[in-house]
């Protein structure tokens, strides 16, 4: 990096030994190596590294008015996301385990920013719902309903709250779920209102959608009947939806 670019990171306890290899994933990045997953606006990448599997996300780099906020006054996208999945661990949330993040800044206009996390093990994504029949449909709606409640009870919400970023799979026999892209996320009271209108980028037939009410409504001591009809009211409101179904 040139005498201006100035670095910071922030690796996990738990995996200080890997320190010079996770030190490295922006060289690696400009090098081209790690298997690529995701190319677009912003760039996944997988690495193997001593016997484990880790995720890289790579965050495009802002217009020029945010790199100068992002350089001095906002955290960084890789460092929300870090920071939030720790906070989902703590209450017992699933989401792929963070091992490290970094940020680049050129002065004082911010560069690039990773966040590193380990491979989930969940295989599946919300959206293959609605591409393949799963023998566990209910139970997997069920713990998406009580996990979204625990979030909620505790003052949380994702705020991308969509198809592509509730993973899930059958772990013996139990259904485990995972929350993916937290650099946004919303922290105050959800009261029933704000809670269902977290739900509204959920596309769910009439049945996955009393499933979803009614674990929640379970989780957060609400009345289900009423969950049904504010999910079911903002969801109809989104445009473009693909589950048509009202």
């Amino acid at each position: 990096m040139g005498f201006l670019n100035i670095r910071t990171e922030k690796i996990h306890p738990e995996y200080s030994a890997e320190k010079e290899f996770l030190s490295s994933i922006p060289l690696l990045f400009e090098k081209g190596e790690g298997r690529v997953i995701y190319k677009g606006r912003n760039e996944l990448r997988e690495f193997i590294h001593n016997g484990k599997e880790y995720i890289v996300k790579s965050y495009h780099r802002p217009n020029f008015i945010n790199r100068f906020v992002y350089g001095i006054f906002r955290p960084s996208k890789a460092k929300r996301s870090y920071e939030n999945a720790l906070k989902l661990l703590e209450i017992g949330v699933g989401t792929p385990f963070p091992v490290a993040y970094m940020n680049i800044r050129s002065a004082l206009l911010f560069d690039k920013s990773y966040f590193i996390c380990l491979k989930s093990r969940c295989s599946h994504v919300y959206s293959q719902l609605f591409e393949q029949k799963f023998e566990d449909e209910d139970e997997i709606l069920r713990e998406i309903g009580r996990v979204t409640a625990i979030l909620h009870n505790n003052g949380m919400a994702h705020l991308d709250y969509g198809r592509g970023n509730i993973l899930f799979e059958n772990i013996g026999g139990k259904i485990h779920i995972e929350l993916v892209d937290l650099n946004r996320m919303y922290f105050g009271p959800l009261d029933i209102t704000k809670g269902c209108k977290n739900l509204e980028r959920l596309p769910a037939t009439p049945r996955m959608h009393e499933m979803l009410a009614g674990e929640y409504a379970k989780g957060r001591n609400l009345n289900p009947d009423k969950c049904l009809e504010l999910i079911k009211k903002f969801r109809s409101t989104q445009p473009g939806k693909i589950d048509n179904l009202y």
